[in-house]
């Protein structure tokens, strides 16, 4: 796996496609590494003419690992929120993240500058598609598009997760040393977190869950990209600076992530397209892979308005 050096670390990442066509920029999630994005949906982008690229995020996967910061140590004072009983179940935190959101959208930036890409379309998901907006308010010369799907703009007030999300996040695996203990907690917690409608078979789940583990397995670099997610503050004021063409796409369906924080996210970002998909969760079905590509494509080429589909609403 190729890597570079950007914003002061080394940065694992990948590409496919055609380094001439117009590239897209892929940011994943908390704790999810570049070999999580599902490869039907690299493959539809590439054969949609984009030159993708994907990377793992600072503390995960192959890319720099922040352990550094030393022994996390836990300030109860400090944590609040719904993430609180899993962060304490699982390791001990500092009292101040070790880096932000904002940092997070600078490794993004640099991975670009690093390829030589003047200017990208963005698609964020979930703690990527807060990485995502940071990125396109702050650089916009630097963005074609932004399509940030099953995130949030950090508002306060907003609902967390439900009962059943909230214990599959506690779990802690039955043996930390086990790998089939920590590859049952993992596909628990991805069943908890799933589409309803669009469910992905267990045996997929655990081999996504052993193909992850085998690459990396850094719990406390999830937990202090968490701490990052956490003491974020709210980006109402930033995303109403966005002025590239934006998608935000949620599941109706979201147990983790609910509908309401895709909704103020599309709310403030001025002329933002919102897609609201029936019977999705808080993941990529590959059932929605040719729906979610049509979409992000459509985006991409300025080519959505309001009659485009019958899920799509306008937030001016």
């Amino acid at each position: 796996m190729p890597t570079l050096t950007a914003n002061g670390i080394r940065i694992a990442f990948d590409t496919a496609g055609d380094a001439k066509s117009t590239p897209v920029l892929l940011v994943h999630g908390l704790g999810m590494q570049l070999t999580s994005w599902p490869e039907e949906f690299v493959d539809g982008l590439v054969e949609l003419g984009f030159y993708v690229i994907r990377f793992d995020h600072r503390d995960c996967g192959l890319s720099t690992k922040f352990d550094r910061a030393g022994k996390p140590n836990l300030a109860s004072n400090w944590l609040r929120g719904w993430f609180r009983a899993w962060l304490t179940s699982h390791v001990r935190l500092p009292a101040r993240p070790v880096y932000r959101l904002d940092d997070m959208a600078d490794d993004a930036l640099g991975v670009l500058s690093a390829l030589g890409i003047a200017r990208a379309h963005l698609v964020g998901v979930s703690m990527g598609g807060m990485v995502a907006q940071i990125l396109a308010a702050r650089h916009p010369q630097r963005v074609l598009s932004l399509t940030s799907i099953m995130s949030s703009s950090g508002r306060r007030g907003l609902p967390g997760p439900g009962p059943a999300v909230r214990q599959a996040l506690m779990q802690r695996p039955a043996d930390p040393n086990d790998v089939d203990a920590i590859i049952e907690a993992a596909v628990v917690l991805q069943q908890a977190i799933g589409s309803p409608a669009y469910p992905t078979p267990e045996k997929q789940l655990r081999r996504r869950a052993a193909r992850a583990l085998r690459r990396c397995y850094c719990p406390a670099g999830v937990a202090r990209q968490m701490l990052a997610i956490t003491s974020a503050p709210e980006r109402s004021e930033l995303l109403r600076s966005i002025a590239v063409p934006t998608l935000v796409i949620h599941g109706a369906a979201d147990p983790l992530v609910p509908l309401a924080c895709g909704e103020d996210t599309a709310a403030q970002v001025p002329g933002a397209r919102l897609e609201v998909i029936e019977g999705m969760g808080h993941d990529l079905p590959v059932q929605l892979n040719e729906r979610m590509l049509a979409l992000i494509d459509a985006n991409a080429r300025g080519k959505i308005t309001p009659d485009s589909t019958p899920h799509l609403y306008v937030r001016q």
